[in-house]
């Protein structure tokens, strides 16, 4: 764990972002501040990097969105995938699941295995048969309804990933809005967990359910985060 002091880098928008975002239904325009950090480990505890980081930027009226991902990691939940030796039956579902060039979701038979063990053969194996069952009827996203346990935050390498998760497999963070709500009583404002790309926003965890989806979505949508190697997991939300 790493609680050293560190002096606040002035927040700026990542590469082809912007910090500021005008959402539609007279929601204002917001700031979206990445908060830069070392490379997060299975060491860390969530509310230092947070103290260290973050909080010296931090207004009255701010949010804190953070990566779903970095909190997974601290949870211990990354595993790497030479310690991940996939079953036949992931094997086998890892060859019905559509690639996309966003990130692996379980389109590895290392993130289908973290996936089994995470909601069981049997519940995975009915939420299969029911996405095939009402594909052709155009409904979409019905495995992961379905499935449930935060399965779709579940995720694996790509080229982009930052070292060392580049050899890595990730389950999504357990109980998020509990880690929210801590982190939230621990640095004074509201926090939101959120697993963000550049194909759309999943939100995980709130400290204040007052905070909507529906907003957070559209204050991310963009994904100001980034989706490669920014190294800024942390954003601070404010009122612009």
């Amino acid at each position: 764990m790493n609680t050293k002091s560190h002096t606040p880098e002035t927040l700026v928008a990542n590469a082809g972002k912007s910090t500021v975002i005008n959402l539609a239904d007279s929601m204002g325009s917001w700031q979206r501040l990445p908060v830069r950090t070392h490379v997060i480990t299975k060491d860390d505890v969530m509310v230092d990097v947070l103290r260290r980081y973050a909080t010296a930027h931090i207004k009255a009226g701010d949010m804190i969105f953070i990566s779903e991902r970095i909190v997974a990691i601290s949870q211990g939940r990354a595993f790497p995938i030479k310690d991940i030796h996939p079953s036949r039956l992931a094997n086998f579902l890892v060859k019905f699941v559509h690639k996309s060039p966003y990130g692996i979701g379980l389109g590895s038979a290392w993130t289908m295995e973290l996936a089994i063990r995470e909601a069981g053969a049997l519940r995975i194996l009915f939420a299969a048969a029911a996405s095939a069952f009402t594909k052709p009827f155009g409904f979409k996203g019905v495995f992961y309804r379905v499935v449930g346990n935060n399965i779709n935050a579940i995720d694996g390498p790509c080229s982009y990933t930052l070292p060392p998760y580049n050899e890595y497999a990730k389950l999504g963070p357990a109980k998020p809005d509990k880690v929210a709500r801590e982190l939230s009583k621990a640095v004074g404002c509201p926090v939101v967990i959120i697993d963000a790309n550049d194909i759309g926003v999943n939100v995980l965890g709130r400290s204040d359910k007052s905070i909507s989806i529906k907003f957070c979505q559209a204050v991310f949508k963009d994904n100001p985060l980034g989706q490669t190697k920014e190294q800024t997991p942390v954003c601070i939300v404010r009122k612009a």
